[in-house]
């Protein structure tokens, strides 16, 4: 009688691989003009710190101001002419909403924003608001002391330019609480819901549902046309008034 094969054993039932939640894709959210505004205003007001705080410098200091005001107005024009994700309108919204995303901010979740969150946006326009005030006392203000004045302090006299100076310095306490509250909500949004907001800032790509409309990205031939003209006009309000 023939050896017959033993008989095969029956097949395992194969696992079952819970399907994808969804595809994501990497999608540029910001331009290259918002990005190198970000960190050239990071460097500049570093440089204005470092130039009084450590070098006595006030030629560079004055220097890294204007140019800081340059930038400011540049980002206030390209909040109105810029790409989607740079615009006032597109990350500025009802105060109660900011409130109820900071609620949130324990919960975890995909990271589907599209540019700045709620709260992040009026951040944003805090820190542009105050940098702005930063600069414009810096223009008016005189130190009887040292005998250094702003460009701008023969328009409003000594007793002025004295309150002037109080007030800058005064603003810069306020930007470095506006800048520890900006670090510590980049850690917390990394620790509590393990998004990095970080890397979109530099390579402007993030990853995001493939549905996700694609925001929509102004020409950098625009935004150089915007810079070179507040670049002008600051240089004209400091040279020419």
């Amino acid at each position: 009688m023939a050896n017959r094969p033993p008989p095969a054993r029956p097949r395992a039932a194969p696992r079952r691989v819970p399907a994808p939640a969804g595809l994501w894709l990497p999608m540029r959210v910001w331009d290259g003009p918002v990005r190198l505004f970000h960190w050239a205003l990071l460097a500049l007001v570093v440089t204005s710190w470092l130039s009084i705080e450590f070098f006595n410098s006030m030629r560079v200091h004055m220097l890294s101001g204007e140019a800081v005001l340059a930038l400011l107005l540049f980002r206030l024009v390209w909040g109105v002419v810029g790409s989607d994700t740079a615009r006032f309108s597109h990350f500025l919204g009802n105060p109660f909403h900011a409130a109820a995303h900071l609620r949130e901010l324990a919960r975890r979740g995909p990271d589907t924003q599209v540019g700045h969150n709620a709260a992040g946006g009026w951040m944003v326009l805090a820190m542009l608001l105050v940098l702005l005030a930063q600069a414009t006392t810096g223009l008016l203000a005189s130190d009887e002391e040292s005998f250094v004045e702003g460009p701008l302090n023969h328009l409003v006299g000594g007793a002025w330019g004295a309150w002037a100076l109080s007030q800058h310095r005064l603003l810069f306490t306020v930007i470095q609480v506006l800048v520890a509250l900006h670090v510590l909500a980049i850690i917390a949004y990394a620790v509590l819901k393990r998004h990095n907001l970080v890397r979109p800032m530099i390579t402007g790509k993030k990853r995001l549902p493939a549905a996700t409309p694609q925001p929509r990205l102004r020409s950098p031939w625009l935004a150089l046309v915007v810079l070179a003209a507040a670049s002008a006009a600051v240089w004209l309000l400091v040279t020419q008034v």
